[in-house]
């Protein structure tokens, strides 16, 4: 059990910046990623629509063996977590926005919060929204039309710069000191976030949080890999591969990418 793969899933490539920080803190893991791009962006979706594509994932991500599933893409996480957790047998890792920190850490009083509408509106969301901000000024920002832009590898466009300012100057104006990204594609937007907001505003993701959950899971139910060199890496997209290839193209690894009638 313990050389089968962790798996991943995500509504297109935005999950790899969780695969990467994966990969980085546990190199002798095999891993399988899925990306759902066909089916992007997750956020706009209905609850009972996000859970039925998050049980198709799960069962081809269980078809190949996974033993442990890492749900990259917080409105899935959100809306069917819960219910993977009680129907499947083996261990799910979830993405939740980093609130927390982000409120603890807060020295104007003031966080942003950059998600999809399907995360926003979630139970889950609101039930750690509500337990951290209470005495916080929390400004939430639907980044609608970020998602395809990003899965078409426009991350450089015009159109990306402009719903950026769009969706981040206002919260400028509430003095924010921390800008919570709620969406696993969105760190690859970073560069271009930093331009908007500067310095002084200190951005998280979840990525290296999702790692170490995961390295504390496989431990505690004894999934740890055995063996002593660097795993493979098996990536699967229903759409072009094309730009996933792009954002893996820094990536020194042995992996493989393979389109899918999914």
């Amino acid at each position: 059990m313990s050389q089968k793969p962790i798996g991943l899933f995500d509504s297109g490539i935005g999950g790899t910046s969780i695969w990467k920080e994966v990969v980085k803190l546990l190199p002798y893991e095999n891993t399988i990623y899925l990306a759902d791009s066909k089916n992007a962006p997750y956020g706009e979706k209905s609850a009972d629509e996000i859970v039925a594509l998050s049980i198709k994932n799960t069962e081809f991500l269980i078809s190949k063996g996974c033993k442990l599933i890492i749900v990259a893409c917080n409105t899935a996480t959100t809306n069917s977590i819960d219910y993977l957790r009680t129907n499947y047998p083996i261990p799910f890792i979830g993405i939740e926005p980093a609130i927390k920190p982000a409120a603890l850490y807060s020295k104007t009083g003031a966080i942003g919060i950059l998600a999809t509408k399907g995360t926003l509106t979630s139970k889950l969301f609101e039930k750690t929204a509500n337990e951290y901000t209470k005495t916080i000024t929390t400004i939430k920002q639907d980044g609608e039309g970020l998602v395809p832009l990003i899965e078409a590898g426009k991350l450089n466009s015009v159109e990306v710069k402009e719903l950026l300012e769009k969706y981040l100057k206002p919260m400028l104006q509430f003095n924010i000191d921390h800008l919570v990204l709620g969406c696993t594609h969105y760190p690859y937007l970073i560069p271009q976030i930093k331009k908007i907001v500067g310095e002084s505003v200190k951005i998280i993701d979840s990525g290296e949080a999702v790692a170490k959950q995961t390295k504390a899971i496989l431990e505690k139910h004894e999934l740890s890999t055995i063996l002593s060199y660097l795993g493979k890496h098996n990536f699967y997209i229903n759409t072009n591969k094309t730009v996933l290839e792009e954002i893996l193209k820094d990536v020194s690894l042995n992996f493989n990418v393979a389109e899918l009638n999914f």
